[in-house]
């Protein structure tokens, strides 16, 4: 699948030769000034949220923050008082009751499993939608808000942040200028071996700046707030403010809170979209809370004159793919410095090493007297601000849901794979069918809380 550049971008979305599209109440509208500032709501406050909402609040001159909105006082720090005329709200449904005609944006950075609902309720208001990675909890929310952002033509950005550095357009050069010759095999992972929380036993009542069933939102089983002990061996909120990540009821694992930063690289340099067969093997499976090793491996077809390539994902301490290729665990670039890898492409001349800030070729002595292709990939104005001006009406951000939107979707479903108890199977991406593999179907869509169905 062709990865399309901005201006292609614009003519396939039907903007191109349009007219300026820019912002009435939040609707894209044609021969107004692009000029006003983009009203922002931004949901979720603590965490990745406040980078979202100190981001966005510097941008005086574009943007205003018009409503603040969380369900923890504490997790929300001072947002509130650095941005006064916001307007508070503990629930996103009352803020949007309250104020839909005066927002034109929205930005989401909350926990995993109430992603969809704000994003889903923002893009049918026909407001532009910023939403921390992984966009989604499940494969079918993933796809749902995919497909409605592109219907609604709202303007989006997934928060792949780390896609503007400039290292990782020169790899995307490097590889797609054929440096390293036709790539067949990708090797991703993220290091370590976070999961498996401890199981809660110290239930107390909930602290009063939480509102507890807020922050339960859509999960269907019945939670008590609890405090035990934290991977970093503090005791704190079992769920609340993080380790809910660890959970399958409300994240989605290491896998979720990196695999979109990191095949971010791949995909971009390889134009991947959909696989077309999934496997995944690793610890154990627990009903309850995510692994503290998974390996999934995804198979894509041919595109354009790109081969077939196989893409094998991993949490682990130790990529498997070092000791495949004999490298060592430390590899310095041509400066001397570290490269902290996450990737690792083969191709038919050589390969590639790379980390979000530095990389390597390999074998380093093949490549001594490289000479590097020109840059072609134009330095980002700043993530969020792609986002604000494909707001209001310039180019698309660089990692719109027709982008980041797949690549979010195929991490998800990596890990309903490995849930659904190490599952291999064909993936049929237009009919969203795991074929023969009852299982994983089943766990495309699950069930939520009454009150918050689909």
């Amino acid at each position: 699948m062709k990865r399309f550049n901005r201006r292609e971008m614009l003519r396939a979305s039907g903007v191109a030769g349009a007219g300026i599209l820019v912002l009435t109440n939040g609707i894209l509208a044609k021969g107004q000034s692009p000029n006003g500032k983009l009203a922002v709501a931004c949901i979720g406050l603590g965490g990745q949220g406040n980078y979202q909402v100190s981001n966005l609040g510097k941008m005086t001159g574009a943007v205003e923050l018009v409503a603040l909105c969380d369900v923890d006082d504490a997790r929300a720090g001072n947002a509130y008082e650095r941005f006064p005329k916001a307007k508070k709200f503990y629930d996103f449904r009352v803020m949007f009751d309250e104020l839909e005609k005066s927002i034109d944006a929205v930005a989401v950075s909350t926990p995993d499993h109430s992603h969809y609902q704000p994003v889903m309720r923002a893009i049918r208001a026909g407001k532009h939608v910023y939403c921390e990675k992984p966009l989604a909890h499940s494969v079918a929310e993933c796809r749902i808000i995919t497909d409605t952002a592109a219907k609604m033509k709202v303007a989006t950005q997934l928060g792949c942040q780390r896609h503007a550095i400039k290292n990782m357009h020169r790899v995307v050069e490097l590889i797609k200028s054929g440096a390293i010759g036709d790539v067949t095999e990708v090797h991703s992972w993220i290091g370590g071996d976070r999961g498996m929380p401890e199981k809660p036993t110290n239930f107390i009542a909930p602290p009063a700046t939480l509102h507890w069933q807020e922050w339960i939102g859509t999960c269907p089983n019945d939670w008590k707030y609890s405090v035990s002990k934290a991977l970093n061996g503090k005791e704190e909120g079992t769920l609340a403010p993080y380790n809910w990540r660890f959970w399958w009821d409300f994240g989605t694992g290491e896998t979720g809170n990196w695999a979109c930063h990191i095949l971010d690289i791949p995909y971009w340099a390889l134009d991947l979209k959909y696989p077309v067969k999934v496997s995944a093997t690793g610890n154990d499976v627990d009903a309850e809370r995510t692994p503290k090793e998974m390996h999934v491996v995804y198979d894509y077809p041919p595109r354009g004159s790109l081969p077939a390539v196989k893409l094998y994902w991993s949490l682990t301490k130790k990529p498997p793919c070092y000791e495949k290729y004999g490298l060592s665990g430390v590899i310095k670039n041509k400066g001397g410095q570290n490269v902290n890898a996450n990737n690792l492409f083969v191709g038919t001349k050589g390969m590639l090493l790379t980390g979000f800030d530095r990389h390597v070729l390999l074998p380093e002595e093949k490549f001594a007297d490289f000479e590097y292709p020109k840059q072609t990939i134009p330095d980002s104005p700043g993530f969020h601000k792609e986002w604000v001006n494909a707001c209001k009406g310039g180019e698309p951000s660089t990692c719109n849901f027709a982008y980041s939107g797949p690549m979010a979707e195929t991490a998800i479903l990596g890990n309903t794979a490995f849930k659904a108890g190490h599952k291999s199977f064909d993936w049929d991406a237009e009919k969203l069918v795991a074929v023969n593999c009852p299982e994983v179907q089943a766990a495309l869509k699950p069930e939520l809380r009454k009150g918050w169905e689909y």
